[in-house]
C-alpha cells in the first residue's frame, strides 16, 4: 500500500437531527473535496430518523464508492440522554458502512480538530475555514459538512502515518488498525 495511491475516503459527522457526510480523494500530502452534503432529519420518531440514516449513508456509498471510511466518536459532555440518541444515530451509520463491507476507522472530536486545525479545542468555526483552505474550497461547506470533511481530512493523516511507519500489513485498513493496536497493546 502506498501513501501515493489515491484513496477515496468517506468521512461522517454522525447526529439525531442532521448527519453531514463528506467524501474526499487523497493522494500523497493532497486533499481534494469529491462532495459533501447533509441529512436533514425531521422531528418523527427516532426509528424513523434512524432508518433514514441507514438508508441515505447507503445511497452516499452507491453514489461515491469510498474505499475507506471515517467517523467520529460521540462526545459526552453533560447530557448523557443527548449522547445515547446521538450514538444511535452514529450506530445507523456505522451498520450503513460495515453493510457496505467497508472499513470504518473512529476518531474522537480532539483528535479530528488536532488533525485540521493544529489544537484539539478548536472552534467549528476554525474548522470550517481550515476544511475551505485545505480543500481549497470556493465556498465554506455548512457546519456538519465540514465536519465529515475533517473527519476524513484526519482519517487522511492517520492512514498515512501509519502506511509510513511500516504498520499497514498487507490486506485492509482494519486489518492494519488491529495489528497496530495490538502493537500498541503489547507495548504497554
Amino acid at each position: 500500500m502506498s501513501t501515493s495511491a489515491t484513496i477515496r475516503i468517506l468521512g461522517i459527522d454522525p447526529g439525531s437531527r442532521i448527519t453531514g457526510w463528506g467524501v474526499i480523494e487523497h493522494s500523497g500530502n493532497r486533499s481534494r473535496c469529491i462532495d459533501h452534503g447533509r441529512i436533514h432529519l425531521d422531528d418523527g420518531e427516532l426509528p424513523k430518523r434512524l432508518l433514514r440514516i441507514f438508508t441515505e449513508v447507503g445511497q452516499v456509498i452507491r453514489d461515491y464508492q469510498p474505499q475507506e471510511t471515517a467517523i467520529e466518536e460521540v462526545f459526552v459532555n453533560r447530557n448523557v440522554s443527548s449522547a445515547l440518541v446521538l450514538g444511535q444515530a452514529r450506530g445507523a451509520a456505522i451498520c450503513a458502512l460495515a453493510s457496505a463491507g467497508l472499513p470504518v476507522a473512529e476518531y474522537a472530536p480532539a483528535q479530528i480538530k488536532s488533525a485540521v486545525v493544529g489544537s484539539g479545542r478548536a472552534e467549528k468555526q476554525q474548522v470550517q475555514h481550515m476544511i475551505k483552505v485545505l480543500l481549497n474550497l470556493t465556498e465554506t461547506p455548512p457546519t456538519d459538512a465540514s465536519d465529515a470533511l475533517a473527519v476524513a481530512v484526519c482519517h487522511a493523516h492517520v492512514r498515512g502515518t501509519v502506511i509510513k511507519t511500516g504498520e499497514a500489513l498487507r490486506g485492509s485498513w482494519s486489518r492494519a488498525v488491529t495489528a497496530r493496536s495490538i502493537n500498541r497493546n503489547l507495548k504497554g
